[in-house]
């Protein structure tokens, strides 16, 4: 008789093209790969990157017209809980193991009956949440405790750990797992096509706060700007980039090519990927950059880039003059910035961590 495979639901809110998803993405590669199955659950149809055969997706509408009838978020998350549940388990049964991802998927499986449920924290809650615990402390520390310790917590990076329990206190079962990063699936979509340009330097990120492209403008604007500086992404603060630029008289030398679910060939023919944001939680361009072989520049940001970079790679949170001088010294010998790829990262092997944490034998 054939042992029955391991069943692993994944959360999250859809398949938009930032890092958390993809994410999750190849996490469920590594799940399958370690011979489970793997059901991705998603609340809207944004989807920016392919849907990978391997994979049953599910759709699970939570803006229909019944939840609107509810006064409070609170009371709406638990009818969509209590929903969730009943689809589940009757298109799916008891998974093994349901992983939440970001915030709006936890507050629902906060409310959740579902068995062997857990959190992925992917960013820094502090920083994530500064505004609100700065004019509301007291009810944001108490949501999210009380959200937090209903279910383990598994936290992208150690700084992502250390900033969640800081923040929040005892809630019970936090450790960290590392986001998964699959360098012969890289390597070959890096292969894909030849970028428009020939030596460039780039950044990959969505236009927010976060990323802080206002940093990077002005650093690139001190740098020798020996090489172009290509930017990847999309996002709400697109129009105030656009008229940075401008501002700084940069339209020659710096070009938004929008979001490209294939970013890999641009990474990989680089001669730097720079990182200058605020927060992050384990940013995933830095491993993607480092696995193609492209050195990197990145902001010491709270937790993240030094988890896998030297300080020699590294330099201060909103420094537009040290961010400036590192920028020339890696566009001159980008050589001298090279980090090795730590196969610790790789899918399967962060998968295991999973499964081996949840004492979850894989048959694999």
């Amino acid at each position: 008789m054939m042992a029955k495979k391991p069943q692993i639901l994944l959360v999250i809110r859809s398949i938009s093209g930032r890092g958390g998803e993809r994410s999750v993405l190849t996490l469920a590669q590594g799940f399958y790969e370690m011979g489970c199955e793997v059901h991705l659950l998603c609340f809207n149809a944004t989807q920016d990157y392919d849907l990978d055969p391997h994979f049953n997706y599910h759709l699970f509408d939570i803006n229909h017209w019944y939840y609107k009838f509810f006064i409070t978020s609170t009371w709406k998350y638990q009818a969509i809980a209590k929903k969730l549940d009943e689809y589940v388990l009757s298109h799916i049964g008891q998974p093994d193991l349901v992983l939440s991802n970001l915030i709006q998927s936890n507050r629902i499986l906060s409310n959740s009956h579902l068995k062997n449920i857990a959190y992925v924290i992917r960013n820094t809650f502090s920083k994530e949440n500064q505004k609100a615990l700065k004019t509301h402390p007291n009810k944001v520390l108490k949501r999210y405790k009380n959200i937090y310790k209903k279910h383990p917590c598994i936290c992208v990076s150690q700084g992502v750990e250390h900033d969640l329990r800081q923040t929040l206190g005892d809630i019970g079962e936090v450790t960290t797992i590392y986001n998964a990063f699959d360098q012969a699936y890289m390597q070959l979509q890096a292969q894909a096509y030849q970028p428009d340009f020939e030596d460039y330097i780039i950044h990959i990120g969505a236009f927010c706060y976060a990323k802080a492209h206002d940093v990077l403008l002005k650093a690139y604007a001190q740098s020798s700007q020996q090489y172009p500086l290509l930017l990847l992404g999309k996002g709400e603060l697109e129009a105030e980039i656009r008229q940075l630029i401008v501002q700084l008289d940069l339209e020659k030398n710096v070009h938004i090519l929008g979001f490209n679910k294939n970013p890999y060939p641009y990474i990989k023919h680089a001669k730097a990927l720079i990182l200058s944001s605020r927060y992050e939680g384990f940013v995933r361009v830095v491993p993607e950059a480092i696995a193609l072989g492209t050195s990197v520049i990145s902001t010491d940001c709270p937790s993240g880039p030094n988890e896998v970079l030297s300080e020699k790679n590294l330099v201060a949170v909103d420094d537009v003059d040290a961010l400036a001088e590192k920028m020339t010294a890696v566009m001159n010998t980008p050589e001298n910035f090279s980090t090795g790829f730590d196969p610790a990262f790789l899918p399967k092997n962060i998968a295991k961590q999973y499964l081996d944490y949840f004492h979850i034998h894989s048959y694999c």
